[in-house]
Parts: structure tokens; C-alpha cells; sequence
């Protein structure tokens, strides 16, 4: 996207204005870029290109499957296209920050369908664009001659001119659509790939399953969840606004932590926990105060909880420096 920007005149570092990226950071392969930082590139690039018809065609035309690493390969290395879209699907969070991508096969039709439903609405056009053209580009790295379009369509309006795009698909999209979709032959589903290789597929898979679970370890969903519940002193935000926060809707949060065995409600309570401890050990704030900065509407409901927490009182906790007492063994 900023190479994007630079041949428009725009420079890198007004591109990357507002993320807290210094414009060296796009070349370092070791960068990571938060969805927020990379949904605020998108909007400088829209606020300053927005009219430009295919604008998210144009980007999407820059994918290549080199650029994806152990993804990339895995795709690359599968024995048939089937193959390579399972792959692509059971590892697409190392690849796609927004949106869901899902495959289905209908009437001898292939359909990998962008749902972006969650992702904000200003953006979605350009989104939508760039993923979908993503497709057609890896597929045509993944087949020579590439994956003839039987159909695309998408959901935003037509814009003034659909040059760029029929060049790119080779037909004109179907604009304001029901969903946005890339539709081909199912026939090519099962034509073994030209660069097929057992060995490789599987060494790269458990690269993807390997990043997968350290990126998860290190974040996830509960992580993002956890800094956004301290982000803000004074303020602890309620489940819709960190799902808001996180392009997501307060149910599928739900269901992202109850796949990572966890919930918005043990987290809250996780961090309050932490956050009540912090403010009696090191703050002289009351236990009203402490109370109402951890979002309860009143003291006696913080009390029965840090009770249930710590076994004591707040103030016996802070009475005590933190120690909390001995439990004694109940006789059975």
C-alpha cells in the first residue's frame, strides 16, 4: 500500500501517518502491524485516492503468494487446488486480518466467498477489492494459465469506470451483489498443481501450525481482549465496545473466546483481579474509588468479588500489605 501511495505522490510517511510506524518499519521483516495500524494506512490511502475506480483491484493485484511465507508455500507445494484451498482456509489468519473467508461448492460451481460484515463500513469497498483480486492473483501463480472467472461479484456499487477490472478478471464484475465472490469451475478443484510436493505441503503446514500457536500464545483474541480491558485508566470498556474495537460482533468475540477456553466475563474478572490488587498495594485510593475504576456501580459489589478473589475484604487485604491470610482446611 505504500508503494501504492509513493507512485501517486504520496509519500511513505504520510501513509503511515497516525500508526506510530516509522517508514522504515515497511521493509523490516521482523515489523509487526497491528489490523488498527493497517485499517489506518487504508484510510489515508482512500483519503487522499478514494475516487480512484479499482483502487483496492490495483492493491490486490500486488499479492503474491512469496509474500505469505510458510502460507505461501504450503498453497504453492499442495497436490490439487482442493488441496491448496483447505490449507489456505485452516491457516488464512496468518494471511487476512479482516473479514471471513469461507469456501463452498455449488452446482459444479467453486465459490470463496469475503464476508466482511464486521469490518467497518468506510473500508469495506476497498477490502473487498483487494481480497478478491488477491484470489484471482494466487491463483494464477498456482496455475500458469491461471483460474478462468466464471463469476465476480460485489457487494458495494458500480463505480464510473470497470476498465481496471475487467482487465484484471477478464469479465465485468457483477456489482451490488449479495455477497462478495469469486467464482469459478469446480472442475478445477481436483487438476493436480505443478509444483505438488508431499514433502514440502507438509513441512510448511506445520510451519503455519507453529506460527499459529505462537502468535496465539502471545495474543490471540483473550490478549487483544486483556489490552483493551487496561487500556484506558478510569475506563473499562463493556463487550460490545471491545468486540467494536476488534472489527468484530459481540457473538462471534463469544465464540473466538470460548474456542480459545475462555470468555468476556472470566477475563473481566481476570482483569479486575489484577487491576484491584495494583491500585491497594500502590495508590491510597478508597475502596469507593477503586471500586468505580473498575467499573462497578457500587463498593458492596467489588467487595463480595475481591472477597471471592482474595479470600478478605479490601481493606484487610491492604491492612495486611497484600498478604493474603491463611486459608484454614475445612474438616471433612
Amino acid at each position: 500500500m505504500t508503494q501504492l501511495a509513493e507512485e501517486r505522490g504520496m509519500s511513505v510517511a504520510a501513509c503511515l501517518t497516525g500508526t506510530s510506524l516509522p517508514p522504515e518499519s515497511v521493509i523490516d521483516p521482523n515489523t509487526e502491524v497491528t489490523a488498527r495500524q493497517e485499517l489506518t494506512v487504508v484510510r489515508n490511502l482512500l483519503a487522499r485516492f478514494g475516487d480512484e475506480p479499482g483502487l483496492g483491484v490495483e492493491a490486490g493485484s500486488r499479492y503474491h503468494i512469496s509474500l505469505y511465507g510458510p502460507w505461501g508455500l504450503a498453497l504453492l507445494s499442495s497436490r490439487t487446488l482442493r488441496d491448496s484451498v483447505e490449507v489456505a482456509l485452516r491457516y488464512v489468519e496468518l494471511a487476512f486480518a479482516f473479514g471471513q473467508l469461507s469456501f463452498e461448492e455449488v452446482g459444479g460451481e467453486a465459490r470463496l466467498r469475503f464476508d466482511d460484515h464486521e469490518v467497518p463500513e468506510d473500508v469495506r469497498p476497498f477490502l473487498a477489492e483487494r481480497v478478491i483480486t488477491g484470489i484471482q492473483m494466487l491463483g494464477r501463480e498456482l496455475f500458469s494459465a491461471g483460474v478462468p472467472m466464471n463469476r465476480v461479484t460485489f457487494q458495494h456499487p458500480a463505480p464510473a469506470d470497470t476498465t481496471r477490472y475487467r482487465e484484471v478478471f477478464g469479465l465485468e464484475p457483477v456489482f451490488g451483489a449479495p455477497a462478495n465472490e469469486a467464482v469459478f469451475d469446480a472442475a478445477y478443484l481436483d487438476i493436480p498443481l505443478p509444483q505438488a510436493n508431499e514433502w514440502a505441503r507438509s513441512t510448511c503446514e506445520q510451519l503455519c501450525r507453529d506460527l499459529l500457536a505462537k502468535r496465539q500464545a502471545r495474543t490471540g483474541v483473550a490478549g487483544a481482549v486483556r489490552d483493551l480491558l487496561v487500556r484506558n485508566p478510569g475506563e473499562i470498556p463493556d463487550q460490545a465496545a471491545v468486540a467494536s474495537e476488534l472489527f468484530m460482533s459481540p457473538r462471534t468475540l463469544s465464540r473466538r473466546l470460548n474456542e480459545e477456553g475462555t470468555s468476556f466475563r472470566a477475563l473481566l474478572d481476570e482483569v479486575r483481579q489484577m487491576l484491584s490488587e495494583e491500585l491497594l498495594n500502590h495508590t491510597d485510593m478508597t475502596t469507593e474509588q477503586v471500586a468505580a475504576r473498575l467499573g462497578y456501580a457500587e463498593a458492596a459489589s467489588f467487595i463480595r468479588a475481591f472477597r471471592r478473589w482474595k479470600g478478605c475484604p479490601p481493606q484487610e487485604y491492604r491492612t495486611r500489605g497484600g498478604r493474603v491470610p491463611a486459608r484454614v482446611p475445612e474438616l471433612v
